[in-house]
């Protein structure tokens, strides 16, 4: 069927990983007839957990999406991972929706998974709405759940459930506080009305009195009536309510149990009644073809305009996920990419539901669908009609802080992994890659040690090359803090052309240029000038390789003042020869040293954990800055730190800050390595020599 943007909801769950986000998707599925057989995540076979590595972890890693229709609306519920080293796919699924729910557990309350999720909307001004899921599970306390979220967000939070609990505290219905209707769960797993328990009444009474009061806030009218004692109509407490939510003064607060259904349909209607549609929902930025950025206005009647929100590439093809911004899109419709200017046919587009594809001949505007077989399409790019070419705002990814260096188990595979990483890296742009010619390896830079760990299996799954993974090498640089003046002298004289080269070099510290400066003071033609060029480059190739642990020599100066040739044997290879034999001379004797590089740590954690950061800042041998409050609650913490104390940084401040705390980490300056970080340095490279 096709929708108006007006019966469309964009929904996200977003969340701590096993709060239930994927089993709650399973349960909107189930109980809209979308599919006759509840899964299980345990059980790897949910409709938005499918991919094998999901099912083997029993997690979500990639976002997921699985449209519903419910009275007359069609809902995109959009599954988002809870696991912090998957943010990259949150980013996406935020991108696309206009509406979020943030799923926190009846045993757990607000857990950092969900202050993250609310902190990723609130940056995005997204409308959102609060799920207690498992309420009817042993150890669940809904009331101590609900309390930790009027506790962080005080009275913007509406609660639009009351539970019913039996003798046994366990949670068997829900009232609708809105309708003043109470159900439970029949034996079928359907929903079943049942009269209000009389002890729940004066509980009823109340919440409905404190929602009453929210919806007078929403505007000078509904403030007279409601001090003037009147009721509102359930038509009026709708639309208040429903403007609350879209001006983010209200929060609703639902529960259920993904398991027995309890409370989904209730979800549902609230998703129906409540949040907004793609028309109502806050705009992204774009840029028009001048450069200037504004809001784009979702219209049904404009000109189509298309964002690529996620990609997906299986054995049948690679698919580009989009949202419909305006009018509306068919296959074969040539449009702009405004990311290359380019025009290109649509392919067929499709409805997606987990891993089916359903083919659909229109995406209406608002609406979220797949384009097959696009192969220049990448995640992020804004299709338009040629007659208005706009591009919308990036999606903001957060930036890539672990890093480790990978390589193929099996030589000569190099290329293998690769190609691997480049298609996963289509599909998953929040992680990223190098070839580090310097230290010879192949470098990811991803969220965490799981996202490396998840990339290393679907190297092995998808593209049958098995790899491994290693700390990423430290880059040093060495010097010199003496002058030595060395010979260096290549003689070969013995039958046949011979080779005859000799050069008096002068090595000195040069703290003004990082690259090699070559000089030549030579007097009477001792070395003749067509052999400068041979040991300028036989000195450029020999400070690649320090004397202490094999690293680059910078901040050298090199002259040459002397020499000799032979008027036959000289040649340019025995001047060049002759050049690093006075390099290797003098290298040991002009006192050596470590420099190791430093950058910058900028650290955004929560007051409660400074002490502890700034503890492990000085283990890790870091010079403190300075402070600043981020206007949020939290202190950014300035350090410099050397780079080979920042391996397993990621994870050591998750650990610390219990995955509150955020970094970034970039590149300053060399600085002279301390003796024991020196000593150990060197070592390193010695072993890695004996590989």
């Amino acid at each position: 069927m096709s929708y108006s943007a007006q019966n469309i909801r964009n929904i996200c769950l977003l969340g701590h990983a096993g709060n239930g986000k994927t089993s709650l998707a399973e349960s909107i599925l189930f109980h809209t007839g979308s599919i006759d057989r509840l899964g299980k995540v345990p059980d790897g076979n949910t409709v938005c957990d499918y991919d094998p590595e999901e099912q083997k972890r029993q997690t979500t890693i990639s976002l997921a999406v699985a449209p519903v229709e419910y009275n007359g609306c069609k809902i995109n519920v959009l599954d988002a991972p809870g696991a912090f080293d998957f943010a990259g796919e949150v980013a996406e699924a935020l991108q696309a929706s206009d509406a979020a729910i943030i799923v926190c557990s009846a045993k757990s309350g607000m857990s950092v998974g969900a202050e993250k999720a609310w902190k990723y909307c609130t940056a995005r001004k997204l409308p959102r709405l609060l799920y207690i899921s498992k309420t009817d599970e042993d150890n669940s306390d809904y009331n101590a759940a609900f309390a930790t979220l009027r506790e962080r967000f005080g009275k913007n939070i509406a609660p639009l459930v009351a539970p019913i609990w039996d003798a046994d505290k366990k949670v068997i219905g829900i009232i609708d506080v809105l309708q003043k209707r109470a159900f439970e769960v029949g034996p079928k797993g359907e929903r079943v009305e049942i009269d209000v328990p009389e002890d729940k009444i004066p509980v009823l009474d109340e919440l409905y009195d404190a929602l009453k009061e929210s919806v007078a806030e929403t505007s000078e009218e509904f403030m007279d009536k409601y001090f003037s004692g009147e009721d509102f109509t359930y038509a009026e407490m709708i639309q208040g309510l429903r403007q609350g939510v879209k001006d983010l003064s209200l929060f609703p607060v639902v529960c259920g149990s993904a398991a027995s259904g309890l409370g989904t349909r209730m979800l549902l209607d609230t998703i129906v009644e409540l949040l907004p549609n793609p028309l109502d929902g806050q705009p992204l930025n774009a840029e028009n073809e001048e450069g200037v950025s504004s809001p784009f206005v979702s219209a049904p009647g404009a000109l189509p305009v298309a964002y690529v929100f996620k990609t997906v590439s299986d054995q049948y093809g690679k698919y580009s996920y989009v949202k419909v911004l305006s009018g509306s899109i068919k296959p074969d419709m040539p449009m702009v990419n405004a990311r290359t200017g380019e025009t290109e046919k649509l392919g067929r587009l499709y409805a997606m539901k987990g891993k089916k594809y359903t083919e659909v001949k229109e995406l209406g505007c608002g609406d979220i669908g797949a384009i097959g077989k696009m192969e220049k399409l990448k995640t992020g790019d804004t299709l338009c009609e040629p007659r208005k070419v706009v591009k919308v705002e990036p999606i903001p990814f957060a930036e890539a802080c672990y890093s480790v260096a990978i390589a193929p188990k099996t030589r000569g595979q190099e290329d293998k992994v690769a190609q691997g990483l480049n298609r996963m890296n289509e599909e998953d742009p929040s992680f990223y890659w190098v070839n580090n010619a310097e230290t010879h390896q192949l470098v990811i830079y991803a969220a965490g040690d799981i996202q490396i760990d998840v990339l290393v299996s679907k190297l092995k799954s998808r593209f049958n090359v098995e790899a491994e993974t290693a700390p990423a090498r430290v880059p040093y640089r060495e010097k010199i803090r003496k002058k030595v003046e060395k010979q260096g002298r290549h003689k070969k004289q013995t039958g046949g052309s011979g080779q005859f080269g000799d050069v008096w070099i002068r090595f000195e510290p040069n703290p003004e240029e990082e690259e090699l400066v070559f000089a030549e003071e030579v007097f009477g033609g001792s070395v003749p000038k067509n052999f400068f060029p041979a040991v300028e480059k036989g000195l450029r190739e020999a400070v690649l390789h320090g004397p202490l642990a094999g690293y680059p020599v910078v901040n050298l100066k090199a002259t040459l003042y002397d020499g000799s040739y032979h008027p036959v044997d000289s040649s340019e290879i025995a001047f060049k020869t002759a050049a690093q034999l006075s390099y290797k001379a003098a290298m040991p004797e002009a006192n050596p040293i470590l420099l190791e590089p430093v950058g910058e740590l900028k650290v955004t954690i929560p007051d409660s954990y400074m002490g502890d950061v700034m503890g492990d800042i000085t283990k890790r041998r870091g010079r403190v800055m300075g402070m600043n409050p981020d206007g949020e609650g939290n202190q950014i913490l300035e350090a410099e730190v050397p780079m080979a104390e920042m391996g397993t940084y990621a994870i050591d401040l998750r650990s610390m800050t219990q995955s509150r705390g955020s970094f970034t980490f970039h590149f300053v300056r060399y600085e002279e390595a301390t003796p024991q970080a020196q000593e150990r340095a060197i070592a390193e490279a010695k072993a890695m020599e004996q590989e």
